[in-house]
């Protein structure tokens, strides 16, 4: 193969990976708080009463400790809810 094809095939591999990578993609409006979904202790926010949020919450799909997803996705996640169980 060619070098400058070679280049180019690499300079597109690296252009796809930057453009399906997950960083920056979602803004704040890309997403929704889905609750029950998140994993003890790895919440962002809403865990009850008494708790400060983030990284608070003492179970798995804790009710009513919610994080951050896609929006269109909670619905998809099993467990998950828009509003605290």
């Amino acid at each position: 193969m060619k070098k400058t094809n070679t280049s180019a095939l690499v300079a597109g591999a690296i252009t796809t990976a930057l453009a399906l990578s997950p960083v920056g993609v979602a803004n704040a409006g890309d997403t929704e708080k889905c609750y029950g979904v998140a994993k003890a202790g790895k919440n962002d926010c809403a865990a009850g009463p008494g708790t400060s949020c983030a990284g608070t919450s003492t179970s798995d799909a804790q009710g009513n400790a919610w994080m951050l997803v896609l929006k269109g996705t909670c619905d998809k996640i099993v467990g998950g809810s828009l509003t605290s169980k």
